[in-house]
């Protein structure tokens, strides 16, 4: 019989312990939280329930999930209902995906002061966009977008970026029309990188200058602001990665493809293959190799969670954020002009707060998928028998691999 295959719970469950004596003091109080909440998900130690088929009889039990965004296990709903709230936001216009990048020079900085650059590369991209977007030799408009933070690489390396979804257009100087950009091309990607490059280096100074910078064991040299400037010097030189993927076929690509990536965490549970002998392997794809991109990586079990926790992001901090006509101030409004120039119709209301309390109902309103048909006779309906309290919190967690 094959070995079922692990996930990142698994991984954790079974090595994390290790993991959290080998780290000791480095490992953050955001980390272990992390950690925590990934053991226990699924687990008895969350409580939940049990469900019986009024049909044929067949029982299962349904244990709570943690519901933590780093949680391979917990962002289906999450991504339905986002998908579903963004649907009332699509223009029908083409759309466009920019990533901009940082070099590897500001990446070590980032990894060590992660809320203070993180919002420097939301802010200048923001600004990159906008600003390029407004200029009349470009554009000329107000444009409307939203930025996704990811920090990882396929390989689980430290690699921030931000992927913006953008409107393939927007709103004249004095609001009466709509600009079009050129077909399939929306800014020029060199123009962008330049102006992005001048911007975040500029707010990162500043943040260095307010003191809201840190740097520890390697890099600590770096507190003195000569160290600092020659660290940078590389990054001032070279090209900064900006790039424009070609547009979305039409605004139900534009849903399905940002879904995926607005909840997507480190590595999905998909694309585990196997754990032994203190080893976890895992695909991933290798982008510079075009004939074979899709390859296998083993690594130490700890190397593992080591590199899964790169990607903590700090409390509280919005991965996802939107600017210009998507900004949360009147954004339904300046849509509704938006669609109003452009001559479509508005979406049909679909409120969050008419949605179904029961997150089974809620998730096949959004999936289609029903959590309630009997996996077993396909006719009969699971009924809730039972609820399961949370086990005590040192109680231990069972290892379902």
């Amino acid at each position: 019989m094959d070995r079922p295959t692990p996930n990142v719970a698994d991984v954790f469950r079974r090595y994390g312990d290790t993991y959290r004596d080998q780290a000791g003091a480095s490992l953050s109080t955001a980390q272990q939280r992390v950690m925590r909440a990934i053991e226990r998900c699924r687990t008895a130690a969350l409580g939940g329930h049990v469900e019986q088929c009024d049909g044929c009889g067949h029982t299962r039990v349904w244990y709570n999930s943690c519901r933590d965004r780093h949680c391979p296990q917990c962002q289906s709903l999450a991504r339905a209902e986002w998908i579903r709230d963004r649907e009332a936001e699509i223009l029908h216009v083409p759309y466009f995906h920019v990533v901009f990048t940082v070099p590897d020079e500001v990446a070590v900085i980032a990894y060590q002061n992660k809320a203070v650059v993180y919002d420097i590369l939301f802010r200048a991209a923001a600004e990159t966009l906008r600003t390029i977007a407004a200029d009349p030799t470009h554009l000329g408009a107000d444009i409307g977008f939203f930025a996704v933070l990811h920090t990882w690489g396929q390989t689980l390396i430290f690699h921030p970026h931000l992927h913006c979804v953008v409107p393939g257009g927007g709103l004249s100087p004095d609001g009466t029309q709509w600009v079009s950009c050129r077909p399939r091309f929306f800014l020029p990607v060199r123009v962008l990188s330049r102006f992005f490059r001048r911007v975040f280096l500029r707010y990162l100074e500043e943040a260095f200058d307010a003191n809201a910078l840190q740097f520890f064991t390697s890099l600590e040299a770096l507190r003195a602001r000569q160290a600092f400037v020659e660290h940078l010097a590389p990054a001032r030189q070279a090209e900064w990665v900006v790039y424009a993927k070609p547009p979305f076929a039409g605004p139900q690509q534009v849903l399905d493809y940002v879904g995926r990536y607005t909840h997507r965490v480190a590595i999905s549970n998909a694309r585990l293959l196997d754990m032994d002998e203190e080893q976890v392997r895992f695909q991933y794809k290798d982008y510079r190799d075009t004939d074979h991109p899709q390859k296998t990586m083993t690594l130490p079990a700890d190397e593992f969670i080591r590199r899964f926790l790169l990607h903590v992001l700090p409390a509280r901090f919005h991965r996802i954020r939107y600017y210009g006509l998507l900004g949360n101030r009147h954004r339904k409004e300046r849509l509704a002009h938006c669609r109003q120039l452009l001559g479509t119709a508005s979406p049909a209301n679909s409120s969050a707060s008419t949605s179904p309390p029961d997150y089974r109902d809620r998730y096949e309103a959004l999936t289609g998928i029903s959590l309630r048909t009997c996996p077993r006779c396909r006719d009969g309906q699971m009924r809730i028998v039972e609820h399961l309290a949370r086990a005590c919190w040192g109680s231990a967690i069972t290892d379902t691999s």
